[in-house]
Order: C-alpha cells, then sequence, then structure tokens
C-alpha cells in the first residue's frame, strides 16, 4: 500500500453576522504538511445554503475568492509573507477560516474532493434537482477544465470593462494567453513585426440558448469592442468562444425551439464568435492543456 501523504486543511466559512457568529462553510484550502507551495483551494458551486441564511449574498464575489487565492498562491505570495496570513488578508470581510486540522491523504486531489463532501457540499436528496441553462454549462466548462489540470491557470469572470469602456458590467467566464508556436519560436508576424511581441487570448463564456436569447445578443454586440480592446491591452488577438447547449437537448421536437437556437447561433457566429456545445469541451479543454503546456 503506497505511503499517505500528511497534510493539514483549512474550512472556509461564510459568517454574514459576527455578533451570531451563525456560518455556512463553502470552501476548503488544502495544503501537504510543511510545503506551503502545494497549497490548493477550492470553492463550492452550490451557493443555496448562503442564501438560505443570507438572501443578500453577493454570491459572485464569493465565487470570484476562488480564483483570486489561487491566482495569490500560483504567483508566489507565500514568499514574501506567511502563506495563512497572505490568505487571510485577501479574503472578505464576511468569509473566516477555521484552525487548521491534520489529514492522511492518498493523494491530494483525492483529499480534497473527500473533504468538499464531507464539510461543504450540502446532502442531496435521492431526487436531484436538474441543473440547466447558463449554470449547467458553466458547471460543464469548469469540469472539463479541471480534468485537463488547466482550470486554476485561467482567469475566471473577466471584467469586460478591462477591454471596452468604464461601466461595462459583463463578466467573461474564464480564458486565459498563451504563445502560439510561431511566437515561441520567434517567427516574423504578417506585418514583419516581432512576433514574441504577440500572443492569443482565448476566452469562454457559457451562453444559454434555452429560451431568452438576450445573453447570445449581449454577446455579440460586445465581441467586436472586446477584440480590439484585447489588442490594444494584451496586444494579442482573441478567440472568444460561446459555449453553448447541443440543439437537441435544447429543442427536442419543438420547431419554434429549433428556430431561436439557430438564431441564436447565427447571431454570435456574424459576430465572428466562435460557438462550440458542451459536447465539444473535452477536445477544448484538451487544446488547452496543449496550448499551457500542462
Amino acid at each position: 500500500m503506497p505511503a499517505r501523504i500528511p497534510c493539514e486543511f483549512f474550512l472556509l466559512r461564510y459568517v454574514p453576522d459576527a455578533v451570531k457568529n451563525e456560518f455556512v462553510n463553502i470552501g476548503v484550502l488544502l495544503r501537504e504538511a510543511g510545503r506551503v507551495e502545494t497549497t490548493r483551494v477550492k470553492l463550492t458551486r452550490d451557493w443555496s445554503r448562503v442564501r438560505c441564511m443570507d438572501p443578500d449574498a453577493d454570491t459572485a464575489l464569493l465565487e470570484s475568492m476562488e480564483a483570486e487565492l489561487a491566482t495569490r498562491i500560483r504567483d508566489g505570495g507565500y514568499a514574501s509573507k506567511p502563506a495563512m496570513q497572505l490568505l487571510e488578508e485577501s479574503l472578505s470581510t464576511g468569509v473566516q477560516m477555521s484552525e487548521g486540522r491534520g489529514a492522511l491523504a492518498e493523494s491530494v486531489a483525492a483529499e480534497m474532493e473527500q473533504l468538499m463532501r464531507l464539510y461543504v457540499e450540502p446532502v442531496r436528496e435521492k431526487k436531484a434537482r436538474r441543473v440547466s441553462g447558463r449554470a449547467a454549462i458553466v458547471n460543464g466548462m469548469r469540469s472539463e477544465f479541471e480534468r485537463a489540470g488547466v482550470w486554476d491557470l485561467m482567469r475566471k469572470r473577466i471584467p469586460a470593462s478591462e477591454y471596452t469602456r468604464p461601466g461595462d458590467p459583463l463578466r467573461l467566464d474564464c480564458g486565459y494567453r498563451f504563445a502560439p508556436q510561431s511566437v515561441r519560436d520567434g517567427a516574423p508576424d504578417l506585418d514583419g513585426g516581432a512576433a514574441m511581441e504577440r500572443g492569443m487570448v482565448r476566452i469562454f463564456h457559457a451562453v444559454s440558448l434555452e429560451g431568452d436569447l438576450e445573453a447570445a445578443k449581449v454577446l455579440s454586440y460586445s465581441a467586436a469592442r472586446l477584440r480590439a480592446g484585447v489588442e490594444r491591452v494584451e496586444r494579442a488577438a482573441l478567440d472568444l468562444a460561446a459555449v453553448v447547449e447541443p440543439l437537441r437537448s435544447v429543442t427536442g421536437d419543438d420547431s419554434e425551439a429549433a428556430d431561436r437556437y439557430r438564431f441564436g447561433v447565427e447571431t454570435m457566429e456574424e459576430a465572428a464568435i466562435r460557438v462550440v456545445t458542451l459536447s465539444d469541451l473535452a477536445r477544448v479543454a484538451e487544446t488547452a492543456r496543449r496550448e499551457l503546456r500542462v
């Protein structure tokens, strides 16, 4: 039997009222004992218990916290400050971290899933409620990118205002930047400039074509500004991809629903947005793994 790995874990808790000190566990921070650089963090995808305790909870802010913590860990902030101090400074005032506890793990990844099941994820009824629409697409994206080992390397909830104009409320689900092979090899670009100064940004955004097509139209309206902004800010080309449900899962035998679905796809493609379905995600994630050289 392989030797187990000594680990230390901390629970992240949402505490809306410090006086009452009532809380809900929302995530886990896990690391190998004595190895700060192995620290991993994962937050729940189901905010139903948080909303039950605090209907006004800013779950979008809580979701973005995972990416912020992972970025600080990945960028090596622990080298200049004690890791726990750094992470505590990153937490919002409504989130607290428990005292550390010990664990023996077969692997860090497997232990993370076990701790999430034990302490964070709500107990499911035998007949689980079907997740549909944008939430189902976002969950599918995250699962495939995690399986490919690239989720922690990607930016999440990217503010469109970084590339369009101040006040733009759109936040794009996830993305990454990479250098195409020709750039890594130092080949000149088509304009004769230095290709080493350029790269490619891929951004993925979940768009449900089940029912209202407003999200498809918003993304299409924003595409040209996003493309110009990425060129200006990142000195890179933009590949903007909308991830949608497969046609059959949305429309069935409903011809009107099929017409709406095709309208949404064509609207985005006319704006030079690449449209991929949930069934394409394994291939998309594998491409990301190669481009990020994982």
